[in-house]
């Protein structure tokens, strides 16, 4: 069955929706569906995209093409609505660049069914599910009347208040009266009907896009909080002309991300300007005279706000599915504990920032009075298959529901594949039945019958038959987790690992938790509803803590003729295991650790003397990559650039501070990095400025307790729940900057090995992307994070494309013979910084290797797979494959 997978779109979550496509389209399973991507561009075009760039970080990094993009001074990416004057023709080409332009019309030569992944206006408003109903292709989820009024919180509010369903108190605040009356009389208004704080909503958005929460009476934060939502913003030319240049570029980049500000075009007095260069031009030279400041809007802004009392409990979201006779089942309801007052973008999507406990830790008859209220909506709703409703439940027991979602974010660690695997389906599986319960809703509509049975049927046949496939697989030991400031993403990679095998006709994963200290690993197969909690520790808590909620119990029996039918070869039983376990579960292992233990040999070396095969370097070659400084003495031994660097031990600092603070100054110039000598994943790096922000570093990093102390961590601008280890050394390594060289740049390069024919190793070097950091540094965000990071690969190492091949040869070449001195194996992901002379000589310094790069589904090294023709599935293969040649000819040889 092709399955057209529709992400992107026009709304300001297109990132997540682009993400979230690519989940989909990885995990749907190959043995029954063909994934067929759609992407649908800012303009509302469709457009049969070439696979590669599924793989893409964000939108922007491949759309619209390089060749395409309005020149520019500003290093801020944009979207296809900051072309202007393109005829249809002109759109003909850029699409072709990526893909193929279809109509609606030609759907049916493309798919049998449509999986749709978007996310606000055009997207879960009915809009879509209009046009693919009048072409006749089945869609997910629910139909068009449940989706437009789910898109508008204030349609869902009077809904609400009209089906009898608690909520709190709310004040419709339309633009026009906002423009019109008092701004301080609206304040005392909301403040004398609701009372502080107030919670501000954009009624067409998600994701927590334009949504505030008011807590002090201070008439000016209400009011920016205000335009915000309107998507509105005043600019004081004095506070203008006062910017530096970096400043007004840091501005300008966040008033036109679509997330937190109010994106292009912009309206300005009448005006409209499509480009960052065309609003900075504006603003330094066009600001009109006379006036102190002016306004930007956005050209889709909202015309109506919703203002909410605020309610003091616990918030939570609930996923409600269908069973096979149509009825709703609530699955457990996940609570949502957050750092701030708002579940904000940064929050939902970056592992280890909030915590989702499922089910909510309230009394069993409360979780049931949840349960019941969201089927209550469902219901009154006429949503077909699943929604996500979300909301809180009070001191007082009160559940107040605020928020029913038809279509949920499909990140991996999202409430749609985290609730459904508590009653033990990956998101494989979850995916299939969403499909299925998708036909056979659309059977409702008396629209195209006997193809929908058709289809019925043949899709039971072939689900019938993937019961007996399990027992012809390989068997895969994903290994994750671990103790480092890196387990979040070692969590994310695990399990990005565990669903591109689980949707393979090859192998069958199993997910293994490793934990316990550097003397004692303990090893622990999980049940799916614990590797898919939202991070390592949630998942070491659920391990200390094991049992099965009776709440759990229930839902899995009420879902049991769901799980019959769609869940085979799942675990669902928490086992603890050791090493010696481990050949009788497994015939291959993938280790997605990072940092300690993982990179440094030591699981390396309980695997070798089992000969359990494994992905990446062997013992010796990791235990040199996992140390920054001994990768930086040899490369530097065998000539290749490396930053001057110096260690920094704990016992020398504590008792020669001044000494050692000296004799560091005179090898090193201020700025300089600071950094774990055996940590990755940017866990705290540093841009140190001074002599203050040193003390600071080592400090944090010398701290006896692991809490945070306090003034080191402002002196460090730290930010809540920032990963910074405590060690009793670091590194600290020159700044590596432009120097005289025309062309500068960071840049992250993978690679992977081949046996040859006798036996000897060939390197496959990637094309490297380049990184560009939003701050000092490269951020976790930014290089994990889906639709936040910016990577272009390949990476341009000049202006001219016909200069690329000359610099680009030379710098694959460095990172081969780094590879090759490190006798790197496997697969690995190098950094380093590139210098570009006028000539076109390029000197590549080396800022660290990885031998066991991260995976997770943003990272860019799946950018660069695809440019040589891996899907991430092929790409993790081609490792498994190698891994397993090499322990053969270990074992022969021994």
């Amino acid at each position: 069955m092709k399955i057209g997978i529709f992400f992107g779109g026009q709304s300001r979550e297109r990132e997540i929706s682009f993400a979230g496509g690519r989940t989909v389209y990885d995990n749907l399973n190959k043995s029954i569906f063909e994934a067929v991507p759609i992407f649908v561009d800012s303009k509302g075009h469709f457009v049969l995209l070439d696979w590669q760039y599924i793989y893409k970080g964000t939108i922007r990094d491949f759309y619209p093409p390089v060749d395409f993009l309005p020149k520019s001074d500003l290093p801020v990416q944009i979207y296809a609505e900051s072309l202007k004057d393109l005829s249809e023709n002109d759109w003909d080409k850029l699409i072709a660049e990526v893909g193929k332009r279809i109509d609606p019309s030609s759907f049916n030569k493309y798919m049998d069914f449509a999986f749709l992944a978007m996310h606000g206006p055009f997207g879960e408003d009915g809009n879509i599910q209009g046009i693919l109903e009048w072409y006749g292709i089945p869609f997910s989820g629910a139909g068009i009347l449940p989706s437009s009024i789910g898109i508008s919180k204030i349609a869902q509010r009077q809904f609400l208040q009209q089906a009898n369903f608690d909520g709190p108190k709310s004040v419709i605040l339309n633009q026009a009266d906002w423009n019109s009356q008092s701004h301080e009389n609206i304040f005392k208004s909301l403040k004398h009907k609701l009372d502080l704080p107030l919670v501000i909503k954009a009624p067409h958005q998600g994701s927590s896009i334009g949504v505030s929460i008011l807590i002090e009476d201070d008439l000016a934060k209400f009011e920016h909080l205000i335009q915000k939502s309107f998507f509105e913003l005043e600019i004081n030319k004095a506070e203008w002309d006062n910017y530096s240049q970096t400043e007004k570029i840091s501005f300008i980049a966040k008033m036109v991300d679509i997330r937190e500000g109010i994106g292009l075009p912009v309206i300005v007095n009448e005006d409209l300007l499509y480009t960052p260069d065309e609003l900075m031009y504006y603003l330094n030279q066009s600001f009109p005279a006379q006036q102190e400041s002016i306004k930007l809007k956005a050209i889709d802004s909202e015309d109506s706000l919703l203002i909410e009392s605020f309610i003091e409990g616990k918030e939570f979201s609930c996923i409600v599915i269908q069973d096979e006779h149509g009825r709703p089942i609530a699955l457990p309801p996940t609570e949502i504990r957050k750092g701030k007052d708002v579940f904000d973008y940064r929050s939902k999507y970056l592992p280890g920032i909030s915590r989702k406990i499922t089910p909510i830790d309230a009394p069993q008859d409360i979780i049931e009075k949840i349960r019941t209220q969201c089927s209550d909506l469902f219901k009154a709703l006429q949503i077909d298959v699943y929604a996500r409703i979300d909301g809180f439940i009070t001191k007082e027991g009160k559940v107040f529901l605020n928020d029913p979602n038809t279509t949920s974010g499909m990140l991996p660690s999202s409430f749609f594949f985290h609730q459904a695997a508590e009653i033990g389906l990956n998101p494989s599986q979850f995916l299939s039945y969403i499909i299925r319960t998708s036909l056979n809703a659309r059977l409702k509509s008396g629209k195209h019958h006997f193809e929908l049975q058709k289809m019925i049927k043949k899709l039971d046949k072939e689900l019938e038959g993937l019961k007996n496939e399990a027992q012809k697989k390989i068997n895969v030991g994903v290994i994750m987790g671990g103790f480092s400031t890196e387990r979040h993403i070692s969590v994310e990679s695990g399990r990005n690992i565990y669903e591109k095998l689980s949707s393979s006709e090859k192998y069958l994963p199993i997910p293994i938790f490793l934990s316990g200290t550097e003397e004692q690993h303990e090893l622990f197969v999980l049940p799916i509803n614990i590797m898919l909690k939202d991070n390592a520790d949630d998942i070491k808590d659920k391990i200390k803590d094991y049992h099965v909620h009776p709440i759990i119990s229930q839902i899995k029996f009420e879902s049991s003729e769901i799980t019959e039918k769609y869940s085979h070869s799942t675990n669902t039983s928490l086992k603890k295991i050791s090493y010696a376990n481990l050949p009788e579960l497994i015939d291959v292992a993938f280790i997605a650790l990072h940092g300690r233990p993982g990179e440094d040999g030591a699981v390396q070396t309980e695997l070798e003397q089992l000969n359990i095969p494994y992905n990446g370097s062997d013992v010796e070659s990791s235990k040199i990559t996992i140390n920054k400084f001994e990768t930086n003495e040899r490369l530097k031994d065998a000539g290749i650039s490396v930053a001057d660097h110096r260690l920094v031990f704990e016992d020398k600092w504590q008792s020669h501070k001044e000494a050692e603070i000296e004799a560091i100054e005179q090898q090193l110039d201020y700025p300089l990095i600071a950094k774990p000598a055996d940590d990755g994943c940017s866990s705290a790096v540093k841009k140190i400025k001074n002599r203050s922000e040193l003390e600071a570093f080592a400090g944090m990093m010398f701290r006896p307790q692991e809490e945070f102390i306090e003034n080191l961590a402002n002196i460090l601008k730290l930010k809540k729940n920032e990963e910074f280890p405590q060690k009793n050394f670091f590194l600290l390594e020159e700044l590596i900057d432009k120097k005289a060289a025309k062309y500068f740049l960071e840049i992250t390069g993978g690679l992977l090995t081949h046996f040859k024919e006798d036996g000897s190793i060939d390197y496959e070097i990637f094309e490297p992307s380049e990184a560009l950091a939003g701050g000092e540094v490269l951020s976790l965000e930014e290089k994990f994070l889906a639709g936040e990071g910016q990577n272009i690969t390949p990476a341009r190492y000049t202006p001219e494309a016909k200069n690329y091949k000359k610099v680009a040869e030379q710098v694959k070449a460095t990172l081969k013979k780094t590879a090759k001195v490190l006798n790197v194996t496997g697969y690995a992901r190098i950094d380093a910084f590139v210098r570009v002379n006028e000539d076109l000589s390029a000197e590549t310094i080396i800022i660290e290797v990885n031998s066991l790069p991260g995976m997770t589904p943003a990272t860019c090294i799946f950018h660069q797979t695809a440019i040589n023709g891996y899907k991430p599935y092929d790409f993790i293969d081609k490792i498994l494959s190698f891994g397993t040649e090499k322990m053969k000819k270990q074992t022969i040889a021994k």
